[in-house]
């Protein structure tokens, strides 16, 4: 068995990783609607969203790697798959299980949105490497938002019981919302030095479309909870061990193996 990695958490590593881990673990969730969609288009629409976000957290685990000086820079997989839970920096809402079709397209529309408005500020970043890649995710996030948001506003719009599941969806997963917005010393250090905006910059330009979005499915907006997740400082929910023993089996059993 492949022993874990231990990692460099410098504010910059973590800065990323946050993002890219959020990726990682959103399209490890998506992936598990292929063959269970409700129509054949949408099998595939989940599978290529799924598989933007794997390149967008390649890209970003790959100088993540680069800017913690172990050698990495090279090995994106080695960050994917040999760390520990608590060397995750996802967002909770990207760990929790698949639900139903309707908690799919409103967790896609939620964390696609934040998403988007990253990687437009992001875009203007100091490291060259992170706008470029910025530049690229930024198109692909416009899309997943567009297409996710306009399945809420189907479903919110549509029959008694798609607007049940929707609204239950909406509720479950507002939860999660305000650590998207929480910010501390990681984000303090990416805004001083300009990697990236602290994500509490990004809340109400979020909330605003966001509201739109709703507004169009004739939803309404849950109130924010006391309730704080924790996934970006590691701690995650009881779910994240589940998803990680599926993705990290291959590489921990057979280390090194290639196709």
């Amino acid at each position: 068995m492949q022993a874990s990695i231990e990692l460099n958490r410098t504010p910059a590593v973590q800065y990323l990783l946050r993002i890219g881990d959020t990726c990682l673990v959103l399209a490890q969730r998506l992936g598990e609607w292929c063959g269970h969609a409700p129509v054949l288009e949408e099998d595939i629409a989940m599978a290529n969203i799924a598989l933007d976000l794997v390149g967008q957290a390649r890209a970003l685990l790959t100088h993540a790697g680069k800017l913690e000086g172990a050698g990495r820079e090279h090995d994106e997989d080695q960050l994917a798959y040999l760390r520990d839970e608590r060397d995750y920096f996802n967002l909770t809402i990207a760990e929790l299980p698949r639900g139903d079709f309707a908690f799919a397209v409103v967790r896609n529309t939620m964390v696609s949105t934040l998403l988007k408005l990253l990687w437009q500020r992001l875009a203007a970043s100091n490291d060259p490497e992170v706008a470029a890649i910025a530049g690229k995710a930024l198109k692909e996030a416009r899309y997943h938002q567009q297409h996710s948001g306009d399945w809420v506003v189907r479903l919110g719009d549509g029959t008694e019981e798609s607007r049940r599941r929707t609204e239950k969806a909406l509720k479950q997963l507002w939860l999660y919302m305000p650590e998207l917005f929480f910010s501390d010393d990681v984000d303090a250090a990416a805004s001083a030095s300009g990697l990236g905006p602290a994500w509490s910059e990004l809340r109400e330009p979020w909330l605003a479309e966001m509201q739109q979005v709703l507004d169009a499915a004739g939803l309404a907006m849950p109130k924010e909870a006391a309730f704080r997740s924790t996934g970006k400082h590691g701690v995650h929910s009881e779910h994240m061990g589940y998803i990680l023993a599926e993705m990290q089996h291959l590489q921990r059993t057979f280390p090194g193996g290639v196709w």
